[in-house]
């Protein structure tokens, strides 16, 4: 009886809530007891990654069947904001699909950014390298692909600079897949890379490569530094990339347990970082945390609490006063009370 309550109660919420569909008192634990669910459309899954607007509407997510979708309200849910595929004509193959075998075909948007300048939104597609879709949405256009001749082989994260537009943003591997990714892990392969892309010269440069798994990228507040996941590593390295002497060489910055995914920066200038493991039948364990943003230590948690819902968070992205998390696997971003 108490749990059906309790279900009614967040129907009313979310249903009610005049904030984008979103109720005004999902509950403070850090532990993720009380949440809600965007759920995604049937058959979809992974909101790998989230983004909200020039105007702080959304999330924006980029999903399994290649779509970037807006949240816009309890009512009408998800709409279509954006494609990745060139291959427009087979919509009706992609559309709802989440196997990873067509992901070549239909794309997967995995790092998801707006530039608060010009609104227009970045997009890491895993297949189709480094692209990008204005305001107003459609199919996205194609910036680069490759960079020193080497095709991008996994686009993974990115984040944009908005004094200058530069996007800096990671490929995972020379050699495999994002559907290889298994093949990545457990091969040791160092042969990820980070890199920018320059609007004004429409220029690719590679900042460092040998990398194991370069996942999630941020830039601090002040734009002089900027964070890498390093997943295979399970460590966060810090580059410069301000000041005379700029040679992008890594510094540690953080040390953490457990497969580091996404990053973000929050508005104190310090760091959420998703914890992307499976977790046991215990499901006690962290999903993410938030690091300091001048020496890396631990501020804050995001624990499981055997919650099913918080298993295989890829990104925990703060707004409004609330944490929504995205996963590559999920049919749901989940939101909880910051």
């Amino acid at each position: 009886m108490k749990n059906s309550l309790l279900i009614i109660f967040f129907f009313l919420a979310l249903t009610l809530s005049p904030s984008f569909g979103l109720p005004s008192n999902v509950g403070g634990s850090r532990k993720g007891n009380h949440h809600l669910k965007l759920q995604l459309p049937a058959g979809v899954v992974g909101p790998e990654s989230l983004a909200f607007d020039c105007n702080g509407e959304g999330p924006y997510a980029g999903v399994s069947d290649g779509r970037i979708l807006k949240w816009q309200d309890s009512k009408l849910g998800w709409t279509e904001f954006a494609i990745t595929t060139p291959f427009r004509r087979l919509r009706r193959i992609c559309d709802g699909t989440s196997s990873t075998i067509l992901e070549p075909l239909c794309g997967r948007p995995l790092g998801i950014k707006f530039n608060p300048v010009t609104c227009d939104l970045y997009i890491a597609d895993a297949y189709f390298g480094l692209m990008v879709v204005g305001r107003n949405g459609g199919p996205a256009k194609q910036l680069a692909s490759s960079a020193e001749r080497i095709p991008f082989r996994f686009t993974n994260a990115l984040d944009i600079d908005p004094n200058t537009g530069v996007v800096y943003f990671t490929d995972s591997s020379m050699y495999f897949q994002r559907r290889q990714y298994p093949m990545l892990i457990e091969s040791g392969d160092r042969s990820g890379r980070l890199l920018k892309y320059d609007p004004r010269n429409k220029q690719v440069t590679v900042l460092r490569r040998g990398l194991a798994f370069p996942n999630g990228v941020t830039l601090s507040n002040d734009k002089s530094f900027l964070l890498v996941a390093e997943s295979d590593s399970r460590r966060i390295l810090r580059f410069w990339v301000e000041g005379e002497s700029v040679i992008y060489s890594p510094q540690p910055f953080a040390q953490v347990a457990q497969f580091p995914d996404n990053i973000e920066t929050d508005r104190n200038g310090d760091f959420w970082v998703a914890l992307n493991t499976k977790r046991g039948n215990d499901k006690t364990d962290l999903v993410a945390v938030k690091l300091d943003g001048s020496n890396g230590n631990v501020l804050d948690v995001l624990e499981g609490n055997k919650q099913n819902a918080l298993d295989s968070v890829s990104e925990v992205e703060e707004h409004g006063g609330y944490l929504y998390a995205g996963s590559p696997v999920q049919p749901y971003v989940v939101v909880i009370k910051a």
